[in-house]
């Protein structure tokens, strides 16, 4: 803004000649004060003064709003420019007698940068490679005074001159699995503190870094090879090596059908385990697949399994439940490319059928007949076995090896009375003695005299009965004192026959050796002479 007058072309015409010619005298024009440095939009007081004591002009040339303060005085005005925006250099004039001079007021405008921004970091950041970080600046002065700093956390990375509009400040910064959840930002610095101000500071909205670790093995996936048409089977697929494991995600799958795992996270580990059961529309060749997703990469392993159908064997009795001597054929029966085995019949050649012929007998009751088949997939023999069971149906048998005919106890002992019968239906079983007393089979019961005599046990069927008698002996303890003694007597007596025996055998040999030696036979070492 030119200075006030009524001629302000010509007042500023004449300042611009006094400063670039020198005037006839030692004419001076001061300014106060001569550098200034101040917020932007501030204001500020500057006096402008002449050497001589009556000046015929006296002023300031300055674009800023200015204002006279104060009444001033012959030589001297004092101005206050407000509104300071930008850098400036008022200039004070005068034009005294002896000549015209200028001095000029040096205005600093300073103000903080009015954006501070850290450029976006990665989602994720692999660990092991270099970070890119990039601060933008907007606006700020004295630049020369600027300063952008880079930060990890409260820590210094890196720090250069804010240079250019916007100024853009970048570094790069290797990264490890330390750094996952560190916060990076920029801060800039406007130090005044020489100018007698102080230290201005901008920071940015921090940003927080996630580093992710994937190693390059690919995951481990054991499941089996073939897996059975509407069977269940487990599939599991694991990994070592990742960080952090918990932000690691697992996709399983089975061809088209998707697998839900349950994932078990250890240290920079995982294990995903899951269920699988496919159907008969899957039947053939499918893909397993397992996919370790970690940050922005993925490991993943593939696996062939082949899906079959392979039912179980029939095994047919031509009746399950059949009359003693009555033949019986037994057939098994399997898938059409299986072989099949069946149980304790002669060996046949290898084909998906087999059967052989018996004659039902009561040894053949409850006898299990038990086909294997085998069926040969992608490589891996599967087995399939199927068990029919045989009933024979045959007569009560009371044998002496399960109901003994003759039993001997002593008197007031402890016995259980056994016997079985046999038989199928199982025949019910009584022993009468005299047609009324029954024996208590198989209850625990104290012998007496009562329980003596001979039963008659009768099993009985639908398929008909059969009879045997069995004999209760009872020995008194008297009799059983006679029974010791003579057995005692007839040790005591066979110990005696074996002495005497060996004593006069003995004696012989003596006898017999005293004659040799008399005749004048010599006797053989080692010998031992025959008796006479």
């Amino acid at each position: 803004m030119a200075p006030s007058g009524p001629q302000p072309a010509l007042l500023t015409l004449l300042v611009l000649l006094g400063a670039l010619l020198p005037g006839p005298g030692n004419a001076q024009t001061s300014v106060f004060p001569q550098e200034v440095i101040l917020p932007r939009g501030g204001s500020v007081v500057v006096n402008c003064s002449a050497s001589c004591d009556q000046p015929i002009l006296l002023g300031m040339e300055t674009p800023l709003p200015k204002k006279e303060i104060l009444p001033g005085g012959n030589n001297w005005k004092m101005y206050e420019l407000s509104n300071v925006q930008e850098d400036s250099q008022p200039m004070c004039y005068s034009n005294c007698p002896d000549g015209q001079s200028s001095a000029k007021t040096f205005l600093t405008v300073y103000w903080t940068p009015e954006r501070v921004e850290l450029a976006p970091l990665p989602f994720w950041q692999p660990v092991g490679k270099n970070l890119t970080l990039r601060c933008q600046v907007e606006g700020g002065a004295p630049r020369a005074k600027l300063t952008v700093v880079l930060l990890h956390g409260e820590k210094e990375l890196s720090r250069q001159s804010a240079v250019g509009e916007p100024a853009e400040v970048t570094t790069m910064v290797p990264v490890s699995r330390d750094d996952h959840g560190a916060n990076f930002s920029c801060r800039t610095e406007l130090d005044l503190r020489p100018c007698g101000l102080g230290l201005f500071e901008n920071t940015s909205a921090p940003h927080q870094l996630q580093t992710f670790d994937l190693p390059a093995t690919p995951p481990q996936l054991v499941s089996p090879q073939v897996l059975e048409v509407d069977t269940q089977e487990t599939v599991v697929c694991s990994l070592d090596g990742l960080f952090p494991v918990s932000e690691a995600r697992v996709y399983l799958a089975l061809g088209d059908q998707k697998l839900n795992p349950t994932v078990t996270y250890g240290n920079n580990s995982l294990s995903a385990k899951a269920s699988v059961k496919v159907t008969a529309e899957e039947e053939g060749t499918q893909r397993l697949l397992c996919s370790v997703m970690l940050g922005t990469q993925t490991q993943e392993t593939r696996q062939t399994v082949t899906i079959y159908s392979f039912p179980a064997p029939n095994v047919i009795l031509t009746e399950p439940e059949v009359s003693e001597g009555t033949e019986v054929i037994v057939k098994c029966e399997a898938h059409s490319t299986a072989k099949v085995t069946l149980n304790g019949v002669p060996a046949q050649p290898p084909g998906p059928r087999a059967e052989f012929l018996l004659k039902a007998t009561p040894e053949d009751n409850g006898r299990s007949f038990s086909c294997s088949a085998t069926l040969e997939v992608a490589g891996q023999l599967v087995h399939k076995n199927q068990t029919r069971e045989l009933r024979v149906l045959y007569g009560p048998r009371l044998d002496e090896k399960d109901c003994p005919g003759n039993w001997t106890w002593p008197e007031n002992s402890q016995q259980t009375p056994m016997c079985q019968a046999w038989g199928n239906p199982l025949p019910q079983l009584k022993c009468l003695k005299d047609g009324t007393f029954p024996l208590p089979i198989g209850k625990s019961v104290t012998v007496t005299r009562d329980l003596e005599g001979t039963y008659l046990c009768q099993a009985r069927s639908s398929r008909g009965e059969v009879t045997r008698e069995v004999t209760v002996n009872v020995l008194s303890p008297q009799y059983e004192m006679v029974i010791i003694i003579v057995v005692a007597a007839a040790v005591i007596l066979g110990i005696a026959g074996v002495t005497t025996y060996l004593y006069n055998r003995q004696r012989k040999i003596r006898k017999y050796r005293l004659q040799q030696v008399q005749n004048g036979t010599p006797m053989k070492p080692n010998t031992q002479a025959t008796p006479p």
